[in-house]
């Protein structure tokens, strides 16, 4: 891949998740590459009401309150480049109001007072002609093009948001004008930049990146059934998946008509299981193993145990447009892989099994287990090398180039 090179430039990152977050984070894994040659400001998500009297004793509440109350400063540096930033205001809690007008009105105000605490920060850090990364943030950070006047606006769209309750009432109203009066428009897969399009031209697919450096290491030889815990003595073919069981996102019925149809295989489920799979009929199976939330170290030990890997999520407004990272992991180690047919998995054709019902999970795993070589389990780790975040951000960049350019 060509190299796009953007140096000596001030970015600020705007979205929904503080640098602190205790799960995988797009943002984060962006800002880190672009503070390599650039210098980041990563703003934290501003405390609302609503927060604060419901999670006082949450820490990252207090954390806040500190910097509002002026007990340390809201500028933290991370790196030689990167600084994150606790916002020294409360905003008011709004996403419940039906009048549009109302809450138009106080979502203005929220932009202001979060766009102020930004702007201290910019000037007391020297950043110049900024570049605004906005990390699918709709509501707190609509306005803040308008305020911070920034070099270049870009919204990051990286999952259909309007799927989600949360964001459905105000954000089909929303997020189109945002993504309308942005400069410039990025996502994450082909479904969400043809969505984007529909507002804005200038949208832009920058693919996935995924750090696959513990999944590409040589499997370890010898493996110990203490590492393994639960499943360590299953023996046969081998059906798994790694990840959250939620059932918004996964088919608990694929899943059934793959252990019903074929009790010979042992069908593996690693991670938290919400309470609907807890209730199913899943866990009466006998071939069916739940083994709990696992150390994400240890997540290679049991991608190598498996013999084929699955994706049987649901077809609905908050997957449709997903791109499954997961995906990728599974090819790092080189394991065949069976999932849900969707236009995001498109780009993966040529790698995985696309499932269009459960009996098709149920034909493409047997297929999967007597067609695999060395050489496709070679070729799936390649392209799974091609998905890093330098890759990505390449991309970025020269989105962010020609698209300056064009100015």
């Amino acid at each position: 891949m060509n190299k796009y090179s953007l140096d000596g430039r001030d970015i600020v990152i705007v979205g929904q998740q503080s640098w602190d977050t205790n799960i995988g984070s797009n943002c984060k894994d962006i800002a880190l590459e672009f503070s390599k040659h650039n210098r980041i400001l990563y703003v934290n998500p501003p405390l609302d009401r609503i927060t604060l009297l419901r999670r006082k004793s949450d820490p990252y509440v207090k954390k806040q309150l500190e910097v509002i109350d002026n007990v340390r400063s809201g500028i933290r540096q991370i790196n030689e480049n990167l600084w994150e930033l606790d916002i020294d205001v409360i905003i008011e809690s709004i996403r419940w109001l039906r009048i549009r007008w109302l809450f138009n009105l106080l979502n203005k105000r929220n932009n202001y007072i979060f766009s102020r605490s930004i702007s201290s920060a910019i000037g007391q850090l020297g950043f110049k002609n900024i570049i605004l990364f906005n990390d699918n943030d709709i509501f707190r950070s609509f306005y803040l093009k308008e305020y911070l006047k920034p070099s270049l606006s870009i919204y990051y769209s990286r999952d259909y948001m309007l799927g989600v309750d949360y964001w459905k009432f105000h954000g089909k109203v929303l997020e189109p004008e945002l993504i309308r009066k942005s400069d410039l428009i990025i996502a994450n897969s082909t479904y969400l930049t043809n969505y984007c399009k529909q507002y804005n031209e200038n949208a832009r697919y920058v693919g996935q990146g995924c750090d696959l450096r513990m999944f590409l290491k040589k499997p370890v030889d010898n493996v110990t059934g203490e590492e393994l815990g639960v499943i360590a003595g299953i023996r046969g073919p081998k059906i798994g998946y790694v990840g959250s069981l939620n059932s918004d996102r996964l088919d608990i019925n694929i899943i059934l008509h793959i252990a019903r149809n074929r009790p010979d295989w042992s069908i593996i489920l690693v991670g938290p299981a919400d309470d609907k799979f807890e209730a199913s009929e899943l866990k009466q199976l006998p071939n069916v193993y739940f083994t709990g939330l696992v150390a994400e170290t240890r997540l290679p030990l049991y991608l190598n145990f498996f013999d084929v890997c699955i994706n049987p999520q649901l077809v609905n407004e908050i997957t449709i447009g997903n791109y499954p990272r997961k995906i990728d992991e599974y090819l790092a180690v080189g394991k065949p892989v069976v999932a849900t047919a969707t236009e995001a998995m498109e780009i993966f054709r040529e790698y995985v099994y696309l499932a269009d019902s459960p009996s098709d999970y149920v034909r493409l795993i047997d297929n999967s287990l007597k067609d695999n070589t060395v050489a496709m389990e070679l070729g799936r780790q390649e392209f799974a090398k091609e998905h890093s975040w330098e890759n990505s951000v390449n991309l970025v960049y020269k989105s962010i180039l020609e698209t300056e350019k064009g100015f």
